[in-house]
Parts: structure tokens; C-alpha cells; sequence
């Protein structure tokens, strides 16, 4: 088997779940008018907020800023992530006390150089995450590669990366692991209609002894010109983890976003 179709292998198997979004999104004709918009600078900032009180008590906060930037030569994204969960229980003596049941924040940064070829890049990817709860408490990773948009019409664009990297993290048991990997990831942007936006991404991280990935389903749709309300659905998985921890940690929310 050759090296180019080990990691088509690699790539391909985490994402079969995921290939009825990818051809919704391909599908359709295209609408007048409802074209995916392409700025200098693309920013957005969501939050999302639950507070509970009665019989069940507690907080959980959600939020995300998205940075892209595209230049003649680079296009850049910037991406930092929240999560924070607060339960209020009453103990046998009736005081009520907190307990933190989830704390998550994420950092990730991307270089991409342009090629010749319209929608082929060279990339640079550095991300960390801080996962209190979480089968990994810590995981930062790098990683380098080539991306390419294997279609793009009026409203509807899809891409794809691929490379080699380098992870470092510590388990929730304190056992720290490092080792190279091999990253595949997809993204696909669906302009619906004017107001509405359907996204999907995906990012696998293959080592040694854990596969780890990321995905994400959400679907916005436009309040006003800088206001937007977003569904979506995420997903964390790792092949690998300790027994008293679960495979796969995910997320519905609703936020608010705002771009500008």
C-alpha cells in the first residue's frame, strides 16, 4: 500500500458519518444572489447562556470568537473557545454549595500561503486546549500541510487538508504523551439563502496509540446585518481513553453571534 493512499485511508474513515452533510451541501442548484461572502477580515463573537434554578440548579456558558483574515498571498484564521458549567446541589444539611462539572478553552491559529493553483495552500497549524474534565486535561498541537478546494460554486465551498504533526498532552490520570501524528480535516460552507448559512468541519488527528477528532454541525441564520442565531452540534472523540472517562464529549447549543 502506498504512503498516498495510507492517508487517504486515515482521512476517509473518520468522516464516512459525516459524508451525508458533505453531499447535502454539494447538492442543489445554485441561488441568484446567495453567494458566500469573501472579506479582508471576516470577525464574529457568539455567546450562549443557560441558568437554571428549582428543583435543578446551575449555569453553563458557551462562547466563541473566529478570526479570518484574507490577504493576496495568506489567508489566516484565528480561533479562540469556551465552555463553562456550574452545577448548584444542596447537601443533607440543606446548604448549597457549587460544583464545576465542565471547564474548556481553546486557542488555535492557521498561516496558509496561496498557491498558483486558485484554492490550493501551504498551511501552518498550532492549537492548545485546556480540558479540566476531559480524557486529555491538556493537548497542543502542530502540524503543516496542503489544503485544497475540490469545489466551489456561487454558494457552496468545499476543502479539504492534509499533513503530518506533532502532539503533546496530558491525560486526566497525569500521564503525559507526545508522538507525531498525521491531520486530516474538511470544512463545508453552504450559503442556503441570504440569511441562512450551513457549516460543517471536521479535523482528525491520528498518532501512534489515539485518534483524535473534532467536529462540528451548525446552521445561522441572519437577525440583521451584524446579529445572527446559530444552532449547532460538536462533537470531541478520543480512541484512547482512560476507563473511567468516555470516548466521545459533545455539545448542542444556541448562541447568539455577532459579526463584524
Amino acid at each position: 500500500m502506498s504512503m498516498t493512499t495510507r492517508f487517504a485511508s486515515i482521512l476517509t474513515a473518520p468522516l464516512l458519518p459525516l459524508l451525508p452533510f458533505m453531499l447535502l451541501a454539494l447538492h442543489g442548484a445554485a441561488h441568484a444572489g446567495d453567494n458566500i461572502e469573501e472579506r479582508t477580515w471576516n470577525t464574529s463573537a457568539e455567546l450562549g447562556a443557560i441558568s437554571t434554578s428549582g428543583n435543578t440548579s446551575g449555569t453553563s456558558v458557551t462562547g466563541k470568537i473566529d478570526a479570518r483574515q484574507e490577504l493576496e498571498d495568506w489567508s489566516n484564521q484565528y480561533i479562540l473557545t469556551g465552555f463553562f458549567k456550574e452545577d448548584r446541589n444542596e447537601d443533607d444539611y440543606g446548604h448549597r454549595q457549587s460544583v464545576r462539572s465542565a471547564e474548556r478553552f481553546m486557542l488555535s491559529a492557521k498561516a496558509a500561503y496561496k498557491l498558483l493553483d486558485d484554492g490550493e495552500r501551504l498551511y501552518v497549524l498550532g492549537s492548545h486546549v485546556d480540558d479540566k474534565f476531559g480524557a486529555y486535561t491538556r493537548y497542543s498541537s502542530v502540524s503543516v500541510g496542503r489544503g485544497k478546494r475540490l469545489y466551489k460554486s456561487n454558494d457552496k465551498i468545499l476543502e479539504v487538508e492534509l499533513g503530518p504533526g506533532y502532539f503533546n498532552g496530558v491525560r486526566a490520570t497525569g500521564e503525559e504523551e507526545s508522538g507525531l501524528t498525521v491531520r486530516g480535516a474538511a470544512n463545508v460552507r453552504w450559503q442556503i439563502s441570504p440569511s441562512a448559512l450551513f457549516t460543517q468541519t471536521v479535523a482528525v488527528e491520528r498518532g501512534t496509540s489515539n485518534v483524535h477528532s473534532v467536529a462540528e454541525t451548525a446552521l445561522s441564520t441572519k437577525i440583521n446585518n451584524t446579529m445572527q442565531m446559530k444552532a449547532a452540534f460538536s462533537a470531541r472523540s478520543d480512541s484512547n481513553v482512560p476507563v473511567d472517562k468516555k470516548n466521545t464529549d459533545t455539545q448542542t447549543s444556541v448562541t447568539l453571534v455577532y459579526s463584524f
